[in-house]
Order: structure tokens, then sequence, then C-alpha cells
């Protein structure tokens, strides 16, 4: 069978694109699947968010279960086969990642534990190949005050309308030295070697589309050629929603106390927001390697 993602079958890519944007939700209430319980989903709960999460690689649930309950996102992610977690270096023991504002970090170098805004990114952009991530949860305990919503868009969206332009656009995000992100130094010692590779990248056994990007202007180097550097322009107009008709595929939600996020590690965003003293905004983040067991668009 013929994949979408190959730049030489167009064929394939246009009937694929069909589907998709008739499929893809004109807003995030639409792939809203309300559960009991997210540890122990019913089947008919479970065959919801597979639907839902079909026409964007991602979707959100509500429950009541706001407790600070760190098994949520392990268990939700564990009844759709995934279980490889990304035990990032500012990760909790468990390999869960309490985000909340946190004065024990640099503000300015690790923005999302901050009440700042964060722009466009997949997560994990900065890790080498065999630990990309491509499962992303998030589940909310308690909500920022004021903002701290996030904008979403689906990798395969960018990645077809980026193609919609020019498939050379496309090519030149998949060279393997596309984006290199610099090393991370601690104590005058490198913590994390310099990262290269490609934006897009194509599975070799599931033939899924992965995505590695930030939308930082500091911190990263991008191939310098005339191609490379028009491909990045090209992306960054499509996710401030310049282009015509492309503001209406980014989808915007605000998580509320027992929400939660599951995702293919899609592009997303975060405002900026003011906590509540008394009950300052909490989420937990699971990163995992492996993908999700979901139904998907052929």
């Amino acid at each position: 069978m013929g994949s979408p993602f190959c730049l030489d079958d167009d064929g394939t890519f246009l009937r694929w694109r069909e589907k998709k944007l008739h499929a893809y939700p004109k807003s995030m209430d639409e792939l809203i699947v309300e559960v009991k319980d997210p540890k122990n989903l019913s089947e008919a709960e479970r065959d919801e968010i597979t639907l839902r999460y079909a026409r964007a690689n991602m979707v959100l649930y509500t429950s009541r279960f706001d407790a600070e309950d760190r098994e949520i996102p392990r268990r939700m992610a564990q009844q759709f086969g995934v279980s490889l977690l990304d035990a990032n270096w500012l990760a909790d023991p468990d390999a869960i990642s309490s985000i909340q504002v946190r004065d024990d970090v640099p503000r300015l170098q690790h923005i999302p534990y901050s009440d700042r805004p964060i722009r466009w990114h997949t997560d994990g952009y900065y890790n080498p190949p065999e630990r990309s991530i491509r499962t992303m949860l998030l589940h909310c305990v308690r909500d920022a005050q004021e903002g701290g919503e996030n904008a979403l868009l689906d990798h395969e969206v960018a990645y077809l309308l980026l193609r919609d332009e020019s498939p050379d656009l496309v090519r030149a995000l998949c060279a393997p030295d596309a984006m290199t992100i610099p090393a991370r130094w601690e104590d005058d010692q490198v913590a994390r070697p310099n990262q290269t590779g490609p934006v897009f990248s194509t599975d070799p056994e599931s033939g899924r589309l992965h995505m590695r990007y930030t939308a930082r202007t500091n911190s990263i180097q991008w191939r310098d050629d005339d191609l490379t550097l028009a491909a990045v322009a090209s992306l960054e107009s499509i996710l401030t929603g310049k282009n015509p008709g492309v503001g209406e595929l980014i989808l915007t939600a605000k998580l509320k106390p027992g929400m939660g996020l599951v995702c293919a590690n899609v592009l997303h965003t975060r405002s900026g927001f003011v906590n509540d003293p008394a009950r300052p905004r909490l989420l937990y983040r699971a990163r995992y390697y492996d993908a999700l067991q979901f139904q998907r668009l052929n």
C-alpha cells in the first residue's frame, strides 16, 4: 500500500488529504469524551476515544477525578498499549512530570515550569531519534485562575498544509540535518550533546508520521540553505494562522480539573497564566516512546 507521507506518491496523498480534512474537527468540543474512571475505561468509552482520536491524533476526556492521582495518565496510556515512559531529567522519580510553577529550576530555560507562555512545539524535540516522543498525555488536577490555554494542531495537518504549498518544503524538513538543538551544559560539562535530526520522519514499521519541532528562536540551529529557511518560515506562517483558512484548523482547549489530553505528540502551545495562590495550577504529564494503539485514517 502507498503512504500519504511519501513525497513520490501523490495519488495516495490526495486521497488521504480529502479524508483527513473531511474528518478534522471544527472545534475541540468534537473530541471530548466523558468517562467515569480514566483508570478503568469501559469498552464503550474506549471505542468513543478511539473514534475521536482517529480524526486529529488527539482526544480530550473529562472525568470527576481531580485528586492528585499520578496513576491516571499512566493507567490511561496502558489501556492503549503504551508503556515506555520518557524519564526526562526534570521528571519526578516515577517518570511522570508535575507541571507547575517551580522556583528550583531556571525560569528562562525551562518555561513549562513557569507561568510564561510556551510557543509552538512538539515534546522532546531535543531527544535523540531512539528516544522520540510518540505519545503525550496531560491530566489536569488544578487549572490556573486565568490563562493556561492550549492551542493544538495535528502534526499531520501541518505536513498536509506545507505539502500543499510545495513538496520541496516538506523535503527540506525531512533532511537528517534540518534542525539542531545545541548541547545543554551544566557545571561546565555537557549534560546533553547536540541533537540533530529531521522535522518530519516516518516510522519504518508503522508508517506513522513523526514531527520534531520548536518555534523557539534561541537555542536552535536550522540548516543554513534557502529551501530550509523558506520551509521554516512557511511552517511558522501556518502555525500563526496567517494563511487563509488555516486558523480554523487550530484547536484550543483549557484543561479543567479531571480533564486530560491524549495525543500523538501533536503540535501545541500554552498561553501564560495567573495562579490562584490557594490552588496553584498542577498538571501531570506523561511522555512515551511508543505510539498509542488507536485506529488511524488511511
